[in-house]
């Protein structure tokens, strides 16, 4: 990914290094496998098709975000995504603890990721 246009951007306070952002994604991705996988695998007699739907629709929505942002270049787009997603996992979350509290735990550095990642979108749209 060519993060030159990302470089000149006016960062808001507390953007980590570039360097931090593909290891943090692949645990929080490793995370979210896990408690979807848990999810699937718990024993209820509850319909899992709401949490299913909810999952891959945040999902769709993370994985639109980078292209959105980082090659689109489109910012305010990106912020609009990024609450969407937000939202979506708010449900997701509250979905999955309601089959399996630990496939709900799985997902609270994912969701506080988000929060942040929430945050920095906002500041660049406001900062740029």
């Amino acid at each position: 990914m060519n993060l030159n246009w990302y470089e000149t951007l006016n960062k808001p306070v507390f953007t980590p290094p570039s360097t931090i952002f593909a290891p943090v994604w692949i645990i929080l991705y490793l995370m979210m496998f896990a408690s979807f996988i848990i999810f699937l695998r718990t024993e209820t007699s509850e319909d899992k098709t709401q949490g299913i739907l909810l999952f891959f629709s945040q999902l769709v929505l993370n994985l639109l975000w980078s292209p959105v942002f980082f090659y689109w270049k489109n910012i305010d787009l990106s912020m609009v995504i990024i609450i969407l997603m937000l939202a979506f996992l708010v449900y997701t979350l509250l979905s999955f603890f309601r089959i399996s509290k630990l496939a709900g735990l799985l997902l609270i550095p994912y969701f506080l990721w988000v929060c942040f990642a929430t945050y920095l979108n906002y500041g660049f749209m406001i900062m740029n």
